[in-house]
Protein backbone atom coordinates (compact mmCIF):
# COMPACT_ATOMS: atom_id res chain seq x y z
CA UNK A 1 0.00 0.00 0.00
CA UNK A 2 3.23 2.39 0.32
CA UNK A 3 3.11 3.03 -3.92
CA UNK A 4 0.83 4.57 -6.27
CA UNK A 5 -2.42 2.62 -6.37
CA UNK A 6 -2.01 2.65 -10.09
CA UNK A 7 1.56 2.06 -10.99
CA UNK A 8 2.36 -0.81 -8.69
CA UNK A 9 -0.17 -3.56 -10.65
CA UNK A 10 0.97 -2.29 -13.95
CA UNK A 11 4.41 -2.56 -13.05
CA UNK A 12 3.54 -6.69 -12.48
CA UNK A 13 1.65 -6.94 -15.30
CA UNK A 14 4.97 -5.00 -17.32
CA UNK A 15 6.96 -7.66 -16.07
CA UNK A 16 4.82 -10.86 -17.73
CA UNK A 17 4.78 -8.17 -20.75
CA UNK A 18 1.25 -8.27 -21.11
CA UNK A 19 -0.11 -4.95 -20.87
CA UNK A 20 -2.01 -3.36 -23.77
CA UNK A 21 -1.22 0.20 -25.01
CA UNK A 22 -4.82 1.07 -24.31
CA UNK A 23 -4.41 -0.27 -20.72
CA UNK A 24 -1.44 1.73 -20.25
CA UNK A 25 -2.63 4.97 -21.68
CA UNK A 26 -5.47 4.85 -19.09
CA UNK A 27 -3.19 4.17 -16.48
CA UNK A 28 -0.80 7.50 -17.57
CA UNK A 29 -4.38 9.59 -17.84
CA UNK A 30 -5.27 8.72 -14.36
CA UNK A 31 -2.18 9.66 -13.20
CA UNK A 32 -2.01 12.72 -14.95
CA UNK A 33 -4.96 13.83 -14.02
CA UNK A 34 -3.59 12.65 -10.00
CA UNK A 35 -0.87 15.28 -10.73
CA UNK A 36 -2.84 18.00 -11.90
CA UNK A 37 -4.79 17.73 -8.54
CA UNK A 38 -1.83 18.13 -6.52
CA UNK A 39 -2.37 21.28 -3.87
CA UNK A 40 -0.27 24.42 -4.25
CA UNK A 41 0.58 24.37 -0.50
CA UNK A 42 1.92 21.56 1.91
CA UNK A 43 -1.69 21.27 3.55
CA UNK A 44 -0.99 17.77 5.95
CA UNK A 45 -3.61 15.54 6.98
CA UNK A 46 -2.50 13.35 9.46
CA UNK A 47 -4.14 9.81 10.54
CA UNK A 48 -8.09 9.85 11.28
CA UNK A 49 -8.38 12.64 8.44
CA UNK A 50 -9.45 9.92 6.15
CA UNK A 51 -10.09 6.77 8.62
CA UNK A 52 -12.85 5.53 6.18
CA UNK A 53 -10.00 4.48 3.65
CA UNK A 54 -8.11 2.02 6.29
CA UNK A 55 -4.97 1.95 8.24
CA UNK A 56 -2.41 4.67 8.57
CA UNK A 57 -0.51 3.30 5.38
CA UNK A 58 -3.99 3.46 3.36
CA UNK A 59 -4.50 6.82 4.32
CA UNK A 60 -1.25 7.88 3.44
CA UNK A 61 -1.99 6.77 -0.49
CA UNK A 62 -4.98 8.02 -0.43
CA UNK A 63 -3.93 11.66 0.81
CA UNK A 64 -1.22 11.46 -1.65
CA UNK A 65 -4.21 10.08 -4.39
CA UNK A 66 -6.19 13.39 -3.26
CA UNK A 67 -2.95 15.46 -4.33
CA UNK A 68 -1.66 16.62 -0.42
CA UNK A 69 2.03 16.36 -0.36
CA UNK A 70 2.41 16.59 3.42
CA UNK A 71 1.59 14.22 6.34
CA UNK A 72 1.63 14.58 10.13
CA UNK A 73 1.93 12.37 12.59
CA UNK A 74 1.84 14.20 16.29
CA UNK A 75 1.73 10.35 17.77
CA UNK A 76 4.58 8.97 15.71
CA UNK A 77 7.07 9.21 18.82
CA UNK A 78 4.82 6.37 20.59
CA UNK A 79 4.64 4.28 17.62
CA UNK A 80 6.78 1.21 17.32
CA UNK A 81 10.25 1.75 15.32
CA UNK A 82 9.03 -0.40 12.36
CA UNK A 83 6.05 1.40 11.91
CA UNK A 84 7.85 4.59 11.95
CA UNK A 85 10.07 3.00 9.42
CA UNK A 86 7.26 1.70 7.15
CA UNK A 87 5.23 5.36 7.67
CA UNK A 88 9.00 6.98 6.51
CA UNK A 89 9.31 4.60 3.47
CA UNK A 90 5.09 5.09 2.38
CA UNK A 91 5.96 8.72 2.49
CA UNK A 92 8.89 8.90 0.23
CA UNK A 93 7.23 6.59 -2.30
CA UNK A 94 4.86 8.83 -2.70
CA UNK A 95 6.88 12.41 -2.73
CA UNK A 96 5.02 13.35 0.57
CA UNK A 97 6.98 15.50 3.08
CA UNK A 98 6.71 14.84 6.81
CA UNK A 99 5.28 16.95 8.83
CA UNK A 100 5.84 17.44 12.90
CA UNK A 101 5.69 14.77 15.65
CA UNK A 102 5.08 15.52 19.40
CA UNK A 103 8.99 15.46 20.92
CA UNK A 104 7.37 16.27 23.96
CA UNK A 105 4.37 17.43 25.83
CA UNK A 106 3.48 17.60 29.82
CA UNK A 107 1.14 15.10 31.22
CA UNK A 108 -1.95 17.22 31.35
CA UNK A 109 -3.54 15.22 34.48
CA UNK A 110 -0.43 16.57 36.41
CA UNK A 111 0.03 20.23 35.09
CA UNK A 112 3.45 19.13 34.16
CA UNK A 113 6.34 19.68 33.33
CA UNK A 114 7.11 23.13 34.18
CA UNK A 115 10.21 23.93 32.39
CA UNK A 116 10.39 27.84 34.38
CA UNK A 117 10.06 26.34 37.43
CA UNK A 118 12.67 25.98 40.89
CA UNK A 119 13.03 21.74 39.58
CA UNK A 120 15.82 21.43 37.51
CA UNK A 121 15.02 17.76 37.36
CA UNK A 122 12.29 18.65 34.70
CA UNK A 123 14.61 20.30 32.60
CA UNK A 124 16.80 17.58 32.26
CA UNK A 125 13.73 15.29 31.44
CA UNK A 126 12.61 17.64 28.84
CA UNK A 127 16.05 17.71 27.62
CA UNK A 128 16.31 13.72 27.71
CA UNK A 129 13.39 13.96 25.77
CA UNK A 130 14.63 16.05 22.70
CA UNK A 131 17.16 13.83 22.60
CA UNK A 132 15.82 10.76 21.81
CA UNK A 133 13.40 13.11 19.54
CA UNK A 134 16.32 13.41 17.45
CA UNK A 135 16.39 9.80 16.48
CA UNK A 136 12.78 9.64 15.86
CA UNK A 137 13.14 12.78 12.86
CA UNK A 138 16.03 10.73 11.59
CA UNK A 139 14.28 7.65 11.18
CA UNK A 140 10.86 9.56 9.76
CA UNK A 141 12.98 12.69 7.67
CA UNK A 142 11.47 15.06 9.61
CA UNK A 143 12.64 18.25 9.50
CA UNK A 144 10.53 19.81 12.45
CA UNK A 145 9.16 18.27 16.51
CA UNK A 146 6.46 20.03 18.75
CA UNK A 147 7.49 21.16 22.19
CA UNK A 148 5.66 22.14 24.41
CA UNK A 149 6.85 24.45 26.95
CA UNK A 150 4.14 22.99 29.94
CA UNK A 151 2.75 24.77 32.77
CA UNK A 152 3.33 28.04 34.62
CA UNK A 153 4.28 28.25 38.38
CA UNK A 154 2.08 30.69 40.27
CA UNK A 155 4.93 31.35 42.95
CA UNK A 156 7.59 32.12 40.65
CA UNK A 157 7.72 35.53 38.93
CA UNK A 158 6.66 34.71 35.13
CA UNK A 159 9.78 37.28 34.10
CA UNK A 160 11.73 34.06 35.96
CA UNK A 161 10.28 31.58 34.68
CA UNK A 162 11.08 33.26 30.98
CA UNK A 163 14.44 33.15 31.56
CA UNK A 164 14.74 29.70 32.51
CA UNK A 165 12.93 28.71 29.19
CA UNK A 166 14.77 30.61 26.93
CA UNK A 167 18.24 28.81 29.27
CA UNK A 168 16.70 25.30 28.23
CA UNK A 169 15.54 26.24 25.12
CA UNK A 170 19.04 27.04 24.47
CA UNK A 171 20.79 23.73 25.69
CA UNK A 172 17.92 21.93 23.32
CA UNK A 173 18.60 23.98 20.25
CA UNK A 174 22.57 22.73 20.94
CA UNK A 175 21.06 19.21 20.69
CA UNK A 176 18.65 19.39 17.59
CA UNK A 177 20.61 21.91 15.25
CA UNK A 178 23.36 19.73 14.50
CA UNK A 179 20.95 17.26 13.04
CA UNK A 180 18.94 19.66 10.90
CA UNK A 181 16.03 19.47 12.78
CA UNK A 182 14.44 22.39 14.76
CA UNK A 183 12.32 22.54 17.92
CA UNK A 184 8.87 24.35 17.29
CA UNK A 185 7.23 25.68 20.64
CA UNK A 186 3.75 25.34 20.05
CA UNK A 187 1.84 28.08 22.18
CA UNK A 188 -1.91 27.08 23.35
CA UNK A 189 -4.90 28.60 24.49
CA UNK A 190 -5.80 28.79 27.90
CA UNK A 191 -9.50 30.16 27.29
CA UNK A 192 -11.08 26.93 25.63
CA UNK A 193 -8.42 23.89 26.12
CA UNK A 194 -5.21 24.56 28.15
CA UNK A 195 -5.46 26.56 31.28
CA UNK A 196 -2.61 26.93 33.30
CA UNK A 197 -0.43 26.76 30.27
CA UNK A 198 2.90 28.54 30.17
CA UNK A 199 3.23 29.70 26.33
CA UNK A 200 0.26 31.01 25.65
CA UNK A 201 0.54 33.33 21.99
CA UNK A 202 2.98 33.32 18.94
CA UNK A 203 4.26 37.14 20.39
CA UNK A 204 5.35 35.11 23.67
CA UNK A 205 7.10 32.32 21.41
CA UNK A 206 8.99 34.98 19.44
CA UNK A 207 10.16 36.58 22.57
CA UNK A 208 11.94 33.01 23.79
CA UNK A 209 12.77 31.80 20.53
CA UNK A 210 14.80 35.45 20.20
CA UNK A 211 16.07 35.23 23.24
CA UNK A 212 17.51 30.92 22.57
CA UNK A 213 19.06 32.72 19.69
CA UNK A 214 19.16 29.03 18.02
CA UNK A 215 18.36 27.73 14.43
CA UNK A 216 17.00 24.72 16.36
CA UNK A 217 14.08 26.98 18.20
CA UNK A 218 11.32 28.05 16.20
CA UNK A 219 7.90 28.74 16.83
CA UNK A 220 4.34 26.24 16.12
CA UNK A 221 1.83 28.94 15.03
CA UNK A 222 -1.55 27.38 15.47
CA UNK A 223 -3.44 29.50 14.25
CA UNK A 224 -6.45 27.87 16.03
CA UNK A 225 -5.23 28.60 19.09
CA UNK A 226 -3.90 32.13 18.46
CA UNK A 227 -7.40 32.91 17.20
CA UNK A 228 -8.77 32.19 20.16
CA UNK A 229 -6.21 33.54 22.32
CA UNK A 230 -5.12 36.56 20.91
CA UNK A 231 -6.57 36.95 17.19
CA UNK A 232 -4.79 39.63 14.37
CA UNK A 233 -3.19 37.07 12.99
CA UNK A 234 -2.10 38.25 10.06
CA UNK A 235 -0.17 41.31 11.51
CA UNK A 236 0.73 38.68 14.64
CA UNK A 237 2.51 36.19 12.04
CA UNK A 238 4.18 39.19 9.98
CA UNK A 239 5.62 40.69 13.12
CA UNK A 240 7.23 37.37 14.89
CA UNK A 241 8.08 35.75 10.75
CA UNK A 242 11.40 35.25 11.50
CA UNK A 243 10.51 32.50 14.32
CA UNK A 244 7.81 31.25 12.72
CA UNK A 245 8.93 27.70 11.87
CA UNK A 246 5.68 25.78 11.11
CA UNK A 247 1.97 26.52 11.15
CA UNK A 248 -0.76 24.35 11.57
CA UNK A 249 -4.55 25.05 10.65
CA UNK A 250 -7.82 24.85 11.99
CA UNK A 251 -10.97 26.95 12.54
CA UNK A 252 -12.65 28.35 15.42
CA UNK A 253 -15.02 27.55 16.81
CA UNK A 254 -15.15 23.68 17.06
CA UNK A 255 -11.31 23.27 15.17
CA UNK A 256 -12.32 21.93 12.57
CA UNK A 257 -11.78 21.91 8.55
CA UNK A 258 -11.72 25.81 6.96
CA UNK A 259 -14.63 27.26 6.29
CA UNK A 260 -16.54 26.35 9.49
CA UNK A 261 -16.03 28.68 11.80
CA UNK A 262 -14.47 32.30 11.73
CA UNK A 263 -10.79 32.42 10.44
CA UNK A 264 -10.71 33.68 6.94
CA UNK A 265 -8.23 30.68 5.88
CA UNK A 266 -8.31 32.09 2.22
CA UNK A 267 -7.03 35.36 2.76
CA UNK A 268 -3.98 33.75 5.41
CA UNK A 269 -3.46 31.18 2.58
CA UNK A 270 -3.17 34.68 0.03
CA UNK A 271 -0.53 36.11 2.68
CA UNK A 272 1.13 32.70 2.89
CA UNK A 273 1.78 32.87 -0.97
CA UNK A 274 3.28 36.29 -0.85
CA UNK A 275 5.73 35.09 2.07
CA UNK A 276 6.54 32.55 -0.39
CA UNK A 277 5.92 29.54 2.29
CA UNK A 278 7.25 26.73 0.94
CA UNK A 279 7.23 24.59 4.36
CA UNK A 280 4.15 22.15 5.90
CA UNK A 281 0.89 23.68 6.97
CA UNK A 282 -0.62 21.00 9.67
CA UNK A 283 -4.31 20.35 9.13
CA UNK A 284 -4.21 19.90 13.17
CA UNK A 285 -8.14 19.81 13.14
CA UNK A 286 -10.51 16.77 13.23
CA UNK A 287 -13.50 16.96 10.49
CA UNK A 288 -17.39 18.43 10.99
CA UNK A 289 -18.86 15.65 9.63
CA UNK A 290 -18.36 12.24 10.17
CA UNK A 291 -17.17 9.52 7.72
CA UNK A 292 -16.83 9.41 3.73
CA UNK A 293 -19.19 12.52 3.69
CA UNK A 294 -16.61 13.98 6.46
CA UNK A 295 -13.39 13.44 4.40
CA UNK A 296 -14.90 14.28 0.93
CA UNK A 297 -15.96 17.92 2.55
CA UNK A 298 -12.25 18.35 4.11
CA UNK A 299 -10.32 18.08 0.62
CA UNK A 300 -13.11 20.24 -0.96
CA UNK A 301 -12.20 23.02 1.98
CA UNK A 302 -8.57 22.98 0.98
CA UNK A 303 -9.27 22.89 -2.85
CA UNK A 304 -11.07 26.29 -1.62
CA UNK A 305 -8.91 28.03 0.30
CA UNK A 306 -6.15 26.46 -1.94
CA UNK A 307 -7.61 28.31 -4.96
CA UNK A 308 -7.29 31.90 -3.54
Amino acid sequence: MTGPRLTLPRRALLAAGAVAPFAAGVAFAQAKRSNAARFSLGYAPHEGSFASRGGLLEQIAYAADQGFTAWEDNEARSRPVAEQTRMAQALADRGMTMGVFVASMPKWSQSRPVLGADDGAEREAFLADVRSGVDVAKRLNAKHMTVVTGFLDRKVPVEIQTARVIDVMRRAGDIVAPHGVAMVMEPLNTRTNHPGVYMQSIAQGYAVARGANSPGVKILADLYHEQIQSGNLIPVMDACWSEIGYIQFGDNPGRNEPGTGEINYANIVRWLRQRRYGGVIGMEHGNSIKDRAGEDRLIAAYRTIDAQ
